[in-house]
């Protein structure tokens, strides 16, 4: 018999109300998904008793034992069994204090949804109580307890009546992971209170009260604290505030955007679609910014009831939100953007170019930028774009590149490999076996700037031409039948590798270069429980790590096309990228993501200084490789400036 007409042949049921137990454990289901979950509604409710200092204590992940303490004002003891009820608080009594919230907490469904899935315990004391008071979950009874004024929390053996939820939970360093998640987002909402958390008895982390700056650089590390800038604009009622990170340091996923509105981390499409469209002139591809923002405004504008997780809002006048978030974030880039000559233009620079005179020669007449001598530049900003693979992009960002690349202080020395990427190995090995002819062996037509030497016989055989010089160690400068042609060698190495990195995962040939001496490297829970999930993965990928301690792991082989690059940050970048896309996932439906990061970690870097025949032998492979106009992250890889183009920046014939 079909199962659907087996489930039709059944009699109805009566109508009868669930019992406590069962709607409490319902509740559960969304309210406490997995360990984090409960951290983060006992943070809240901590935070709303006014605390100053919070203890995290965590046994497996969480799942074996999770214990918050803090020093708020605590619970009166008899009070203590209502607080363990179904839909019973404090912050709210009406559906007016309702559309005013301010509290993080305000459903009164938190402790009992957490009671009904593990084995809880609620200790307390007010600054009135002579003493701490406990109420067990189970029985309800209470007894007195030794503890200072504030609350203790104490969950233990998160569904152990519930298996089947149980089972999908992840290993014991990924939910501890999603754990000191919640727990960094309570850290930057409320840097004056002081947090400490341990795991397994081991202190993880400690921060102690401060300001607003010195928590998002512990939080978010040095790399955010040198790159980021302070903003803090008010408009009638609203008013932003916080740190937004630099272009330049912006990351392949959106693992650093911290939202609050109120102090509630929320994760709202409004709010980002505003602050990513405050990037769009000055991020290329899947690069997403940095940043830690907080929203203040009147409790009564906002909806904080949309769901149980509270992690959603919405806005009464959701279009004049959106319009102040984009505004105030594009001004402060555009003021960075004004003050540090280094980097891109904005949106009124890249207008005021457009607008300057121009010449009849079709050139713009020079205008002095902050910075520069009276005499300006000679830019012929039409040029920068390419002819044959009708990839266009906005001048303005060449022009930051370009400064980016050449600024001192952005600037770093190339360490050099052992191990040359193949294109390279292949030209250094052609000139060890003939070192004196180089000019005479590059191919026939090739237009070789020596002195007065060079004739321009080019053929479309080899669209790029033939490299003439290097320039800044960044751009290769070659010449075609149609003119000139600047390459980004980092950026067109990076597209070679990608696609052959794609190639041989396709074929499931990727070549694996085993190493002499493992590389070691001290490893975060989050990334010693990504290597035990995906390691199916990481072996199709052609990396062989695991976990050698619980805080160290062992990087033994990695793709044999990556085998120049930097081994510890390789796996780094790749074990961070498996944990937010998710492995089941990331080769179906975020590969190219994933191999772009791998890509990036070998591609030749600037300032590294290559000859005549590695730049042509970078050349042709830009030829054979499919795609290669475009590097990963959207941005061209070249650019042709025609004879005539060139004609007018001299005004020859004029």
């Amino acid at each position: 018999m079909p199962v659907s007409a087996s489930r039709t042949a059944q009699p109805p049921r009566p109508i009868r109300p669930l019992p406590d137990q069962l709607i409490s454990q319902i509740a559960a289901g969304e309210v406490v998904e997995r360990p984090a979950s409960v951290v983060k509604e006992l943070l809240e409710n901590a935070l709303d008793a006014g605390a100053s200092q919070l203890g995290v204590r965590l046994e497996e992940g969480g799942v074996r034992r999770i214990v918050i303490t803090d020093n708020g004002c605590g619970i009166p003891a008899g009070e203590l069994p209502v607080a363990l009820m179904r839909h019973a608080t404090s912050k709210i009594a009406s559906l007016d204090e309702l559309e005013a919230v301010l509290t993080l907490g305000f459903r009164g469904e938190a402790l009992a949804s957490i009671a009904s899935v593990s084995q809880l315990s609620l200790t307390s004391r007010t600054a009135a109580d002579p003493h701490a008071t406990q109420v067990s979950a189970d029985t309800g009874t209470l007894q007195p307890a030794s503890g200072g004024v504030g609350t203790t929390v104490d969950v233990q053996h998160l569904y152990f009546n519930t298996p089947a939820r149980r089972k999908f939970l992840k290993s014991e360093q990924t939910e501890l992971g999603h754990c000191l998640e919640m727990v960094r987002r309570a850290a930057l909402a409320r840097p004056d209170v002081a947090i400490s958390v341990h795991h397994n008895g081991k202190p993880l982390e400690h921060w102690n009260a401060g300001d607003v700056a010195t928590r998002t650089a512990q939080v978010l590390g040095s790399d955010f604290a040198r790159a980021r800038l302070p903003l803090d604009e008010a408009a009638d009622t609203l008013h932003l505030y916080g740190f937004a990170g630099l272009p330049t340091a912006s990351r392949g996923r959106p693992d650093q955007q911290y939202f609050f509105v109120n102090g509630r981390f929320v994760r709202d499409k409004l709010l980002t679609h505003a602050v990513r469209s405050a990037y769009q002139d000055v991020l290329h591809g899947d690069r997403f910014p940095s940043y830690v923002l907080c929203l203040d405004l009147p409790p009564e504008m906002v909806d904080v009831n949309v769901h149980p997780s509270k992690i959603e809002v919405r806005f009464r006048e959701s279009r004049a939100v959106h319009q102040f978030v984009y505004h105030a974030v594009q001004r402060c880039l555009a003021r960075q953007a004004g003050e540090n000559g280094d980097s891109l233009h904005t949106d009124a620079e890249a207008r005021a170019a457009a607008a300057m005179p121009v010449m009849g020669n079709g050139g713009y007449a020079p205008s002095p930028r902050p910075g520069q001598g009276a005499g300006g530049q000679w830019i012929n900003y039409s040029a920068a774009r390419q002819t044959e693979l009708g990839i266009a992009q906005p001048r303005q960002a060449y022009l930051g590149m370009v400064r980016e690349a050449t600024s001192p202080a952005m600037s770093r020395p190339y360490m050099p490999s052992s191990q040359p990427p193949a294109w390279l190995a292949d030209a250094q090995a052609a000139r060890a076996e003939d070192p004196p002819g180089l000019l005479d062996r590059l191919p026939a037509g090739a237009a070789i700037a020596n002195g007065n030497a060079g004739q321009d016989h080019q053929t479309d055989e080899h669209p790029l031409g033939y490299a003439i010089a290097q320039l800044h160690g960044i751009y290769v400068l070659a010449q075609n039948a149609r003119g000139l042609v600047l390459v980004d060698m980092h950026a067109a190495h990076e597209r070679i590798l990608y696609e052959q990195i794609k190639a041989g995962l396709d074929a499931r040939d990727l070549a694996v270069q085993p190493l002499l001496i493992p590389v070691t490297l001290p490893a975060s829970p989050v990334e010693v429980g990504a290597t035990e999930e995906h390691q199916e993965t990481l072996t199709l990928l052609g990396f062989d790590i695991a976990p050698v301690s619980p805080t160290t792991l062992a990087v033994r082989a990695v793709p044999a096309l990556l085998q120049q690059a930097d081994a510890e940050a390789l796996a780094r970048d790749v074990l961070r990228d498996l944990h937010a896309y998710g492995g089941s996932r990331v080769l179906a439906e975020r590969r190219n993501e994933l191999l772009a990061t791998l890509a990036c970690h070998s591609a030749v870097r600037a300032n590294r200084k290559l000859t005549l025949e590695e730049m042509n032998a970078l050349l042709r492979q830009m030829e054979q490789t499919e795609r290669a106009d475009q590097c990963n992250h959207g941005r061209p890889t070249w650019v042709q400036l025609s004879v005539a183009e060139l004609d007018r920046l001299f005004l020859r014939g004029q």
